[in-house]
């Protein structure tokens, strides 16, 4: 990932609903989460969802399905990777052991 794809996705993420949003639909997994059910999990609108879900769609972080009626939303887990190795990608000057702990932090239940 360059600077130019991660400016949009951390601009995306730099709003508390938004961010919410996305962590609730990292935390909720493959299998997606209805739009009408995010809305009601976070207290929003569902047209202020739309909006938010919207940007973060355009920043790669959320892609969509219609199911039905209702619109099934997930993080795009592929993108989040790539945006934490964007991240670390220059970690502890290139000192590999140093980084270690630190990165084991970011993951501590999949050790």
């Amino acid at each position: 990932m360059e600077s130019q794809e991660a400016i949009p996705a951390f601009a995306a993420l730099a709003q508390a609903t938004r961010l919410e949003a996305f962590r609730r639909l990292v935390a909720h997994g493959p299998g997606g989460m209805a739009a009408g059910d995010l809305a009601e999990r976070l207290g929003v609108p569902a047209n202020t969802l739309s909006a938010h879900l919207n940007v973060l769609s355009r920043a790669g972080l959320v892609s969509s399905e219609r199911r039905s009626r209702s619109i099934l939303y997930r993080a795009n887990i592929d993108q989040v990777r790539a945006l934490v190795l964007f991240l670390v990608a220059d970690c502890c000057g290139g000192e590999a052991g140093r980084c270690g702990p630190a990165l084991a932090d970011l993951l501590p239940d999949c050790n």
